[in-house]
């Protein structure tokens, strides 16, 4: 009867480890694209976004954190692209 248990709890461990270490490789892959490769890729697949120069960096910063939300991306991600979007003022 104590088998089950343990044969549960090693299957949940390594179900837990392999998700770990697919997270932290799409991590990885985020971490060597610039802002403005995650830009394109995140922002203009979904709508046709504005042109860098069009707001001011405290707008931008609102934009960012609103889309971080919506799209789902990583504070690493919303920094890069907020930095490439503030590069235009």
């Amino acid at each position: 009867m104590k088998k089950i248990p343990i044969i549960i709890s090693i299957f949940t461990f390594i179900a837990v480890t392999v998700i770990i270490s697919s997270c932290s490789s799409t991590n990885s892959l985020a971490d060597a694209k610039s802002g403005a490769q995650l830009w394109g890729e995140n922002c203009l697949r979904c709508h046709n976004a504005p042109s860098p120069d069009t707001f001011s960096d405290t707008e931008w910063d609102v934009a960012v954190m609103h889309m971080r939300i919506r799209a789902n991306l990583t504070e690493n991600e919303a920094v890069k692209i907020s930095g490439f979007l503030k590069t235009a003022n």
